[in-house]
């Protein structure tokens, strides 16, 4: 009663509510100092960020129904197992070079770096429509690659160096907001143009020279000049790499991330094709069509429906959404055990979109993906940052991008051979017609399934539906998800025997 009395006395309800609003106040001061505190850089650099991942996302999110679409599409018309070494071997490049890029940028400058990264960057859109064959596309794609490698330690560093103790943490967090608006916007923009697709490369090449206008603006952040020769510089670079992987407790966990990525990036290599090939998108634009036509006219694109790159650019949007929520849940957790259940989570939701040839379904399970990914993926920097001796914590976070590049050869694996072996629509049908004793002829892909709608007397959806209950293609789904749940096992067994300081990690 005496308590009650107390708490409902209006001075005391005055003065802490003064208390709150006073404490408000000075939140809103310091926020507001800190984002005037930013240097001009800062703020280039950022922008920098969000036109190159728009102009990257643009195209990677498309970038597998480009390779294995029907030719008459516009598209290549390449094998599931082409597309898995072009994207697999390619994005390996692409993470693995950052580690010795960023001496390249020390040694020569940050400024000049971009401006090569920039050229190579924008060459390689402008040649890729013109690049048909297999050998033709994945040069340049490494092409690309090596200029994407380039550009990605830099921006990152300059962020760095451009804030301090008490304004990182908010800096970092604008970084990582313009990454996933570029992410989201960069394929509903290309989604418009997805039937001319060359115009999707060119509009990623206008980026990039928006971006190389945007470098006039760019000064070089003050950073340790490099007087050694490049050679043994990144000499330097290989040998510290090797100290940071000659501590097992730090390899052992990096191999393990490495499945967890080896899952997720199924979503760019795998699911969009999947979906192409299997789920009828038509009740998705039906409903949204009665609901929301705004919406349809808006996203559309040339033929005036969602296409299968909507629905897996929802985990971008997703991300954007609720990912300070869930960060929010997961703050006082510790690293690894975010990561094991995040790695769970994300594991059950990514094998779920390959269960079904339902969209909604799909969607479900895309947003289960997303809150797994949302709880495992910041933490993995978190935890290296942890783990890391305190005088090498720059050299345990640059071998991050390790696990990443392994992963996308693993990827490629599992969205190449694998997939074309269990799911690919167009291998299960020529299988089909073997084992019928039919000639395959020698037409386009589109071509065949209509010839072979004719000959067998089905519709389109018929002869889909025969296919998915006769061959299981979605048993895809268990190779995927087990990849996972592996690494969510092995990463429950590593801090329950190899880890001795849990208190720390």
């Amino acid at each position: 009663m005496l308590y009650g009395s107390f708490m409902n006395n209006p001075y005391i309800l005055r003065t802490k509510k003064q208390r709150i609003n006073t404490m408000n106040r000075d939140k809103k001061k310091s926020f507001v100092n800190i984002l005037k505190g930013y240097s001009k850089t800062f703020w280039v650099a950022n922008t920098m960020e969000l036109f190159e991942r728009w102009a990257f996302y643009g195209f990677f999110m498309l970038f597998a129904n480009y390779l294995t679409a029907s030719t008459d599409t516009g598209a290549l018309g390449l094998s599931q197992t082409e597309k898995g070494i072009i994207m697999g071997v390619g994005t390996f490049i692409l993470y693995l070079l950052p580690v010795v890029t960023g001496s390249i940028a020390d040694k020569f400058g940050f400024k000049k770096t971009l401006f090569v990264a920039y050229i190579l960057y924008f060459a390689s859109f402008v040649i890729m429509p013109y690049c048909r064959t297999f050998v033709s596309i994945f040069l340049n794609y490494i092409f690309l690659a090596i200029g994407a490698a380039l550009f990605k330690p830099i921006i990152s560093a300059t962020v760095a160096k451009t804030t301090t103790k008490d304004s990182s943490s908010i800096g970092f967090g604008i970084f990582y907001m313009m990454v996933n608006i570029g992410a989201f916007i960069g394929p509903l923009i290309a989604l418009v143009y997805k039937n001319t697709f060359s115009l999707v490369f060119y509009i990623s090449a206008v980026l990039i020279l928006v971006n190389m206008i945007t470098l006039i603006f760019y000064k070089e952040p003050k950073r340790e000049i490099i007087n050694d020769p490049l050679g043994t510089a990144l000499l330097n670079v290989l040998k510290n790499i090797f100290t940071a992987l000659s501590d097992l407790k730090f390899v052992v966990f990096l191999v393990i991330v490495s499945g967890f990525w080896t899952m997720y990036y199924q979503l760019f290599f795998t699911l969009s094709v999947f979906i192409t090939q299997w789920v009828d998108l038509s009740s998705l634009n039906e409903s949204i069509r009665n609901g929301a036509p705004i919406l349809i006219k808006i996203l559309g694109g040339e033929n005036g429906m969602l296409e299968a790159e909507h629905i897996t650019n929802m985990d971008a949007l997703f991300i954007i959404l609720f990912q300070l929520v869930i960060s929010t849940i997961v703050m006082r957790w510790r690293p690894i055990n975010s990561m094991i259940t995040g790695f769970v989570i994300s594991s059950i939701g990514m094998g779920l979109t390959l269960m079904t040839n339902n969209v909604f379904f799909i969607i479900a399970a895309i947003f289960i993906f997303g809150i797994g990914e949302m709880m495992g993926s910041p933490k993995i920097t978190e935890y290296i940052g942890r783990i890391a001796p305190k005088d090498k914590v720059a050299l345990y976070m640059g071998c991050s991008f390790l696990p990443v590049a392994l992963a996308n050869l693993l990827a490629g694996i599992v969205a190449g051979p694998v997939y074309q072996h269990l799911t690919d629509k167009t291998t299960l049908l020529k299988r089909e017609l073997i084992e019928r004793g039919l000639q395959i002829p020698d037409i386009t892909q589109s071509e065949l399934f209509i010839k072979t709608c004719s000959d067998f007397n089905m519709s389109s959806v018929e002869l889909n539906n025969f296919l998915w209950d006769k061959y299981h293609p979605s048993n895809i789904w268990f190779v995927v998800t087990g990849i996972g749940l592996v690494a969510s096992i092995s990463l429950w067994l590593y801090d329950k025997y190899m880890l001795k300081e849990k208190s720390e990690n």
